[in-house]
């Protein structure tokens, strides 16, 4: 069922259960569902974001980064650059992304195992990117733009069979 408001997600989250899904109108509703998101994470778990370009990936990870306890005074930025961020909280975040990164060979060189198989939780921007890299068990989050400030956020958890 589709939220309207992020502030009704409290209740309605899982992201180990079912896949749920909500509506955001606004920037701090995306962290909103992404501080709900994080909240509910441990060490090792892998949040596969997928969404076109401008979509809120990023808007999303503050959230997850907040609710994993990363220190509200820590900057958290699109790593498009440099590839990789990481943050330091209650548990460690990696924030991944893969956008310039077109090729698997690319993504390999990357050496993600370390972080994947980490003691911390990786959040991987164009995650759909990996391709069999990806842990068999992840959070798959696809976030897509309806509008200006419009967003459909689905998340599903995804097990290994």
């Amino acid at each position: 069922m589709t939220q309207t408001a992020a502030a009704n997600c409290a209740t309605d989250l899982s992201i180990r259960n079912r896949k749920s899904a909500f509506k955001t109108h606004s920037p701090e509703e995306t962290q909103e569902i992404g501080a709900k998101i994080g909240g509910q994470l441990n060490p090792g778990d892998v949040v596969a974001l997928i969404g076109d370009l401008g979509v809120g990936k990023t808007c999303l990870t503050q959230g997850i980064a907040r609710g994993a306890g990363v220190c509200q005074d820590e900057t958290v930025n699109s790593p498009s650059y440099i590839l990789i961020n990481e943050y330091e909280g209650k548990i460690p975040i990696y924030h991944i992304d893969l956008y310039r990164l077109e090729r698997l060979e690319d993504i390999i060189a990357l050496g993600l195992e370390d972080y994947l198989e980490g003691d911390g939780i990786c959040v991987i921007e164009w995650a759909d990117r990996m391709g069999e890299l990806l842990p068999e068990s992840h959070i798959q989050v696809k976030i897509t733009g309806e509008d200006e400030f419009t967003r459909a956020i689905e998340v599903l958890p995804v097990s290994a069979k």
